[in-house]
């Protein structure tokens, strides 16, 4: 009798354990916009980590951002000559959230634009090549709110004329989906302490923005 209850017990418990669903994994990949550069605690107030509380249990967000990184291969800080890029593509991820080309537009990096496209499409496929094949995000930068100084000559006007463009144009030619997260902080320049970067206020609005996306896709 014992015995048999207690094979009940562990049949139970593997029935249990195999019906739980694994989670889903999201992967953050970006800059310094996405590590949560001037916030206070970024494993609480960056965007991936609201975007994680409000995705819930069923869902593992990580943060890959990775501060003044580039898409471009010969900026000075290419994203993906980072630990943190092969540790984003390790994570095998079923979905990918990739928010690249602030540092693009600096000069000494803009000076290899030609290269922006195709770099953007190499980054995207080596993601695409996973064998999780992931849903891929595509976001816009966040417009930066220049001071008088400026800031390490990012540019608003590349951001619009080009690096846009290009998002839109790798995203239909990979039939991925777009974010726009330029509009929505385009109008919020106190919620931009350095002009570049936001508060944390302003990451929950890029976070709810990015989760609207991915709940619409949800099923």
């Amino acid at each position: 009798m014992r015995k048999l209850l207690y094979l009940l017990v562990l049949s139970t418990i593997f029935t249990i354990g195999c019906s739980e669903k694994p989670q889903i994994k999201i992967a953050c990949v970006g800059d310094s916009l996405t590590y949560g550069l001037g916030v206070e605690d970024i494993t609480k107030d960056s965007y991936p980590a609201i975007l994680g509380q409000m995705m819930g249990d069923a869902y593992r967000v990580r943060n890959f951002g990775s501060n003044r990184r580039a898409v471009i291969n010969k900026a000075d800080y290419p994203y993906i000559n980072e630990k943190i890029y092969n540790e984003a593509l390790k994570f095998d991820p079923d979905i990918v959230v990739i928010m690249l080309g602030t540092n693009d537009t600096k000069p000494n990096n803009w000076l290899y634009k030609d290269d922006y496209k195709k770099d953007m499409e190499s980054l995207v496929e080596s993601f695409q090549k996973l064998s999780s094949h992931p849903q891929i995000y595509l976001c816009y930068p966040l417009k930066p709110h220049t001071d008088p100084k400026g800031h390490r000559g990012i540019s608003d006007s590349i951001i619009v004329s080009y690096i846009i463009p290009y998002i839109n144009e790798v995203a239909q030619e990979y039939n991925l989906k777009v974010i726009n997260t330029y509009t929505p902080l385009s109008n919020s320049p106190e919620l931009f302490p350095d002009s570049v970067h936001p508060n944390k206020e302003g990451n929950k609005v890029l976070a709810e923005v990015i989760y609207k996306r991915i709940a619409k896709n949800k099923n």
